[in-house]
């Protein structure tokens, strides 16, 4: 059995541990209301802009556009959104699992990084980190998110990748959050369409149909990117939130069974003491 001194050393230690993750938990729970709000008041328009594109997009045959064209290029981009600290629970393994579990070849695959934690994990595994933006996950702005939907968009025009990809955590809920990985570019359109008099789903354009998408299409990139920053700062802060709320209950766990343990080795220590007392004062009779 452990001595008292060393009972009381480690309850001490997990008092203070228990300190700091409340604290974390407490800073954690204002940015989750923040990031929570923030992804909520998007989440429509991230949706919509969606489903939106692969209407407008599963219409366009026959159209030429660099941005629908497929290319021969077999590299994939994709655009990985983490976090920059750890103590979230599985949150940031989660995405790099994600991408692992694709099966892709990692010499075909480019990763656009946003966040250290999951760069890590995947620059560990042989994947080529060919741009690193971790800082706009600290306070997502859609500014940031249109340079890098910019730059992965002029990749894709000059051949260097064939498929642009997003990575990141759907926020569901304060204890659900869903990794996905969605391509942006090409788009398949994921549900059959109304057939009118040609077969297909009618649209007439205005301007020109290569006009209307080349202003659209990147608009659709950037604010895809940003729908994703804020649902994955709203998923992190929620991971963070709970796995900070489990330390605390596992700390207050612990402590109780250190207070257990310090009282049955002080009333073994007493008991003995009596003892030693008793068997002496006999012993002088």
């Amino acid at each position: 059995m452990a001595s008292m001194i060393d009972i009381k050393r480690r309850k001490n230690s997990i008092e203070n541990t228990e300190q700091i993750t409340k604290a974390m938990k407490l800073v954690s729970t204002v940015k989750f209301q923040r990031a929570r709000q923030r992804a909520e008041e998007s989440k429509p328009y991230f949706q919509k802009m969606y489903q939106t594109m692969e209407s407008i997009l599963g219409t366009t045959e026959g159209i030429d556009h660099p941005y629908l064209k497929r290319n021969e290029v077999s590299k994939k981009g994709i655009i990985t959104i983490s976090s920059n600290r750890g103590l979230a629970g599985g949150y940031n393994n989660n995405i790099a699992r994600l991408i692992r579990d694709t099966g892709w070849s990692r010499d075909q695959t480019l990763i656009y990084g946003i966040g250290h934690k999951a760069m890590e994990i995947l620059a560990h595994q042989g994947y080529q980190i060919v741009s690193d933006d971790s800082d706009m996950i600290n306070e997502p702005e859609y500014e940031d998110a249109r340079k890098l939907g910019d730059r992965v968009l002029r990749d894709y025009e000059n051949g260097r990748i064939g498929e642009i990809y997003l990575a990141y955590t759907e926020f569901k809920s304060t204890v659900v959050h869903q990794p996905r990985l969605i391509r942006l570019l090409p788009i398949e359109p994921g549900h059959k369409k109304e057939e009118g008099a040609g077969g297909k789903l009618l649209m007439n354009f205005e301007p020109q149909p290569e006009e209307l998408l080349s202003m659209l299409i990147p608009k659709y990139v950037c604010s895809m990117i940003y729908g994703a920053l804020a649902a994955s700062a709203a998923s992190e802060n929620g991971a963070r939130m709970q796995a900070m709320d489990s330390a605390s209950s596992n700390a207050e766990e612990m402590i109780s069974e250190l207070e257990l343990a310090y009282n049955r080795a002080r009333q073994g220590a007493i008991t003995q003491e009596l003892t030693e007392i008793i068997s002496g004062a006999e012993a002088l009779k």
